[in-house]
């Protein structure tokens, strides 16, 4: 898929098959995610591939305790990344941010639907969220930028809206 094109039609989706993403695959979109520039080139964020469906399943419940429900904010996909950004640099939201993006791009280009899901802030803030860095060994002072939730759509994408008129100005 031409790079253009890719980023032109990329959807956020919320409706996904019960199918695992193989794990090739999401390597090639974490490895994508892993070359998104970051400020001074500090590298200040980390991803935790999720696929253990009750890990991912855990996660899920904290994120909607967060929003006082209990549905699947994850809407049923079975891979989550995590990125988180070192708060210690000045540029961790911008740097995870972009990490996102890539992500999201990058799934795309290898035919997997994805979707920002977030809340990871407050989730890596509770004493859930900490524990859960400790057992993975991940130490510092890490801030949850957003969930890039993996999988193969069950739906159609929306089709893009029109661009708002007043996106761009010129100052020539």
């Amino acid at each position: 898929m031409e790079a253009i094109e890719n980023l032109v039609t990329r959807r956020s989706i919320r409706q996904f098959q019960d199918k695992p993403v193989p794990r090739e695959t999401i390597e090639k979109i974490i490895e994508a995610g892993t070359y998104a520039p970051t400020g001074m080139n500090w590298q200040s964020p980390v991803i935790i591939a999720v696929t253990n469906r009750a890990l991912r399943d855990r996660i899920s419940a904290w994120n909607a305790k967060i929003i006082g429900n209990e549905s699947d904010p994850f809407y049923g996909a079975p891979a989550v990344l995590i990125v988180l950004a070192d708060k210690s640099r000045p540029t961790f939201l911008y740097d995870g941010s972009l990490v996102m993006g890539n992500l999201m791009n990058a799934a795309h280009a290898y035919g997997v639907a994805s979707c920002w899901i977030h809340r990871a802030k407050e989730e890596f803030e509770s004493e859930e969220g900490k524990a859960l860095l400790k057992e993975l060994g991940i130490e510092g002072d890490y801030e949850g930028i957003g969930h890039c939730i993996l999988g193969y759509a069950a739906c159609e994408p929306i089709p893009a809206r029109p661009r708002k008129k007043d996106y761009v100005f010129w100052a020539e």
